[in-house]
C-alpha cells in the first residue's frame, strides 16, 4: 500500500527520496538539506542553502520545478495553490502535501510523520521541541496577532500561531472567531479588549516605526514571525525567544 500524506493522497516512494523541491519554507528547513535541489525564493533557513530557486510559495514557477527532476515535491495545503499540486502530480512528481496544522502537537506530528515515512528518520531536533512545546502555561494577557495590514488580517481560529501563544499564556482574542484569518476593521480590534498587540516580522514586516501606531491603548510585542508561524528546527529555540519577548507579562 502506498503512504499518504496529510490529506489522505497517495505518495508513490520507491525508496528515500534524493531529489527533492520544497515549497514550504518550515518544511525545507525540516529536511535533510543534503536532498535539497530546489526551494522558493523565501526558504531562507537553512542561511547556506544553495539549490534551484523556483519562485514563491503561492506562485511557483512549475516548469522550473519539472526541469529539476525530483522524485519528491513538499507542499502545504494553506501555503500552496491545488492547481499547482495538481500540475506536478499530473506529470508524474510524487507530492508530499501537509495540512494546515492547528497546534504545535499536531504540526510536529505531521513532521514526524513526514519525516519517517520518506527517510525513516527522527531527527533530534523533533524530539527536542516536542519536549520544549508539551507545557501550556496559565493565561497572562489577551493579544490580538496582525499578519498583515491594507486590509488588516488577523490569527483566528485553530491557527499553529494562536496555539504557540497560548501555550505561552497569551490568549488570543479571535480564537473563537468563524474564521481562520479575519479581516475585522481597525476600529473592531482596538476594541477587542485585548491587553497587547503581537506583532510578526512576517508575513507583513511589522516594525517599532509601522504597526504599534495604530494601537495606542495596547502594549505591543513584536516577535519573530519566524518563531511564531514556522514549524521545524526553530520550534527548539523559538520557545525561549518567545517566552523573553513576553516575559515581562503578569502571572495571573
Amino acid at each position: 500500500m502506498l503512504p499518504v500524506d496529510d490529506l489522505g493522497e497517495p505518495v508513490p516512494l520507491p525508496g528515500p527520496p534524493r531529489r527533492v523541491v520544497s515549497l514550504v519554507p518550515s518544511l525545507t528547513e525540516a529536511v535533510d538539506p543534503a536532498v535539497l535541489v530546489g526551494a522558493t525564493d523565501y526558504c531562507t533557513h537553512p542561511p547556506d542553502l544553495a539549490v534551484t530557486r523556483v519562485g514563491g510559495s503561492k506562485y511557483p514557477e512549475v516548469d522550473r520545478v519539472l526541469a529539476l527532476r525530483p522524485d519528491l515535491v513538499l507542499a502545504n495545503s494553506e501555503e500552496n495553490r491545488p492547481e499547482d499540486v495538481q500540475r506536478l502530480r499530473a506529470d508524474g512528481i510524487p507530492v508530499w502535501v501537509t495540512a494546515a496544522p492547528a497546534t504545535v502537537p499536531a504540526a510536529l506530528g505531521s513532521l514526524r510523520r513526514l519525516l519517517g515515512t520518506a527517510w525513516d528518520v527522527e531527527p533530534g531536533w523533533l524530539v527536542e521541541a516536542e519536549r520544549v512545546w508539551r507545557d501550556v502555561r496559565p493565561p497572562r494577557a489577551k493579544a490580538v496577532i496582525p499578519v498583515w495590514r491594507k486590509p488588516w488580517v488577523v490569527v483566528g481560529r485553530d491557527t499553529f500561531a494562536g496555539d504557540v501563544l497560548h501555550r505561552l499564556g497569551v490568549a488570543n482574542v479571535y480564537a473563537d472567531h468563524a474564521e481562520r484569518y479575519p479581516r475585522p476593521s481597525l476600529d473592531e480590534l482596538r476594541a477587542s479588549g485585548a491587553d497587547l498587540v503581537v506583532l510578526p516580522d512576517e508575513p507583513y514586516l511589522f516594525t517599532p516605526d509601522d504597526g504599534p501606531q495604530f494601537f495606542p491603548d495596547l502594549r505591543p510585542v513584536h516577535v519573530s514571525g519566524r518563531h511564531l508561524t514556522w514549524y521545524g528546527p526553530s520550534l527548539v529555540e523559538a520557545r525561549a525567544a518567545l517566552e523573553r519577548a513576553f516575559q515581562d507579562l503578569p502571572e495571573r
